[in-house]
């Protein structure tokens, strides 16, 4: 559940603030509005933390001999600071080193062709009267060159000549050729340039050795830098905390934000004890700026890391839908991992390290148990459907086919298993095609939870009429899923128009769309007139012309559940296939076992990004949407001491 929220205001002296900030922050209950603070030592922390970044990441990147223990060495927070802004200094430096390499390489890249150039001895010339000039001209053209210009053949490739031309002038000889070049003079001697190069990569090799040597100290600086974040925290709230400016001694200061309902007899005596002013009343539900924060049982809690991971947060004034969240996932990431054996490995990682934590004496990880839930969830499915590391069904014990179930398990792939009102030989359902119906079914169920939730606040807050319709969202879901078997499982099976028996499931499943759609089309907008409800659909026609296809497309979207898990079986059947014919034979034993080994280590990795695509989407996307669910939250981060 969302626990609910007290927006609260404290006023104290202004003079007083730094120490009330202090005590504020040793409560911990009060999640702060947004603070913009400005001062000189906020700066400057804020220039710690990026030096900091830069010297953790450069002192990061250099690995340390195996060989030699791994030094555990502290510095106080003054030699870190002056270490971060030397390292700091030092990357400019070699930044600035490098792109005069750079530059100096691409001019003596230049001059390759012609030797060695010195400016020195063009200008000793040139005193004595002797200009010389350097071009470069095709070969085919520089017997063209007018003889009255005096040159000299310095060589010549296949493609190109390079010549001086001597006292051709100060500007361009006026009878020289226009395919001629003039190459200008480098900026210094070739000489000059090969020697500020190796200066250059020296004072870099310096440098390297500078950051070698004090690769020790990264962890100091790491701990330096999560320390400045509670600092920052504080000095941004000191900075900007809103007070009066008239230099009175009573001068006060105020700062709003957010405490949990359950909280605030607890804050009020705290504030009591400080001698603070309070004023608090219960949240505004459309202030989007109240943060959410959630509150369940140890099960449910058990998504958290991946909701964490996610950095998905329901608005204040959405639903928590981590129960659900958690239902669901567990069956989709069993359905997209899909392979017993696979789950039985997470399994078994996942106790082994909750002993090992439990042995340590260390706390129980949400993150192991949401790991084990999600290994037998696998191994379940896995079971029912009869898939064990991609192992051809036949080969595996008889008890493990027997504890399958028929309709969806491998073992009995070549069967058709017919619903009851088929009678036709010969027609009836193949094993994929009963899981795409299972698919289809989850779809079904999740989005009318979806729907059923809604519904349900609408009448809880007095509004009958905008339940109807979600009502009629909920009649569009239930008639569009027939339409989805028989349009994407087998229309012969489920008749899209026909009748079963007694039964015209064809009129209807439309009839539940059109009433749906009615429905959903006058009250979907509802907000106290059924007019400006239906003027709303109107002005917006297209979208809800749109919606009912959408119904449609949603429900079909899960269909990905069984496809995913087809591609993962697909992969481990073909890495046995590879693997099988080498296991016989002892010189490639270890070899098939390496590819063995790979194949299906590479399979639990896609298996995994596809649950994180696709198994997180169907919960973030298609059920959020038809709940309403934006997730526009912010996370409740109270004003706390950092631990």
């Amino acid at each position: 559940m969302i626990e609910p929220m007290m927006k609260v205001s404290i006023v104290l002296l202004n003079k007083e603030k730094e120490e009330a900030l202090k005590a504020l922050r040793k409560i911990g209950l009060v999640h702060l509005e947004k603070v913009e603070g400005s001062s000189e030592k906020l700066s400057a922390f804020k220039e710690y933390t990026g030096n900091a970044n830069v010297a953790e990441a450069i002192l990061g990147e250099i690995k340390q001999p195996k060989n030699k223990k791994k030094e555990i060495v502290t510095l106080s927070d003054d030699k870190v600071i002056n270490l971060c802004s030397e390292i700091v200094a030092k990357s400019e430096r070699k930044k600035q080193l490098l792109e005069e390499i750079s530059a100096n390489t691409t001019e003596l890249d230049r001059f390759a062709n012609w030797g060695k150039v010195s400016l020195e001895d063009l200008q000793y010339l040139q005193e004595k009267g002797l200009q010389l000039k350097l071009y470069e001209i095709a070969a085919d053209k520089y017997l063209e060159i007018d003889n009255k210009i005096e040159t000299i053949l310095v060589n010549n490739d296949k493609k190109t000549v390079r010549f001086l031309i001597i006292n051709g002038g100060e500007g361009r000889p006026e009878n020289l050729l226009p395919e001629a070049f003039e190459v200008p003079l480098p900026r210094l001697s070739t000489n000059e340039l090969e020697e500020e190069i190796k200066k250059n990569v020296s004072e870099i090799e310096s440098i390297d050795a500078f950051y070698r040597e004090n690769a020790k100290y990264v962890n100091s600086i790491t701990s330096f830098k999560k320390n400045l974040e509670s600092d920052i925290e504080f000095e941004n709230v000191n900075s900007g905390i809103e007070h009066e400016s008239s230099g009175n001694t009573n001068d006060l200061a105020w700062i709003s934000g957010y405490v949990p309902k359950a909280e605030i007899e607890t804050f009020k005596d705290e504030c009591k004890k400080n001698q603070w002013a309070l004023a608090y009343d219960d949240a505004d539900r459309e202030d989007t700026e109240v943060p959410t924060k959630l509150k369940n049982n140890k099960f449910v809690s058990l998504v958290y890391p991946l909701t964490d991971f996610l950095g998905t947060v329901p608005g204040y004034n959405e639903y928590d839908i981590s129960g659900w969240f958690l239902l669901f996932f567990t069956i989709f990431f069993g359905m997209i991992f899909g392979d017993g054996g696979y789950g039985l490995l997470v399994t078994i990682v996942a106790l082994i390290l909750m002993i090992k934590n439990k042995a340590a004496k260390k706390s129980a990880s949400p993150l192991l148990g949401l790991m084990l839930l999600l290994g037998i969830s696998t191994v379940v499915w896995g079971t029912v459907t009869c898939t064990w590391f991609g192992i051809d069904a036949a080969l595996l014990p008889s008890w493990l086919t027997k504890a399958s179930i028929p309709w969806i398990s491998g073992a009995y792939a070549d069967s058709l298993w017919q619903p009851l009102w088929i009678t036709e030989e010969g027609l009836g359902l193949t094993k994929d095609q009963n899981l795409q119906i299972f698919c289809f079914s989850l779809a079904l169920l999740q989005l009318s939870i979806a729907h059923i939730k809604a519904t349900k606040r609408n009448f809880a807050e007095k509004n009958g009429l905008k339940a109807l319709g979600d009502i009629g969202s909920l009649l569009q879901l239930i008639g569009m899923l027939w339409i989805v078997l028989s349009m994407v499982v087998d229309s012969r099976v489920f008749p899209m128009l026909g009748s079963i028996g007694p039964v015209p499931v064809g009129k209807i499943e439309i009839s539940l769309i059109a009433i749906g759609f009615v429905l959903s089309f006058v009250f979907a907008n509802y907000e106290g007139s059924v007019g400006q409800s239906i003027l709303a659909s109107c002005k917006n026609i297209i979208s809800v012309l749109l919606g009912v296809v959408n119904v449609f497309s949603d429900i079909v979207s899960y269909i990905r559940l069984w496809a995913v898990g087809l591609a993962g079986a697909a992969i481990s059947n073909t890495v046995n296939t590879l693997a099988g014919p080498i296991l016989g034979h002892a010189i490639l034993f270890l070899a098939a076992i390496l590819l063995l080994g790979f194949g299906h280590g590479l399979n639990m990795i896609l298996n995994l990004l596809s649950v994180i695509v696709h198994g997180v989407r169907l919960n973030t996307l298609e059920f959020s949407q038809h709940l309403g669910v934006s997730w526009s939250g912010k996370k409740y981060q109270p004003f706390s001491e950092r631990k």
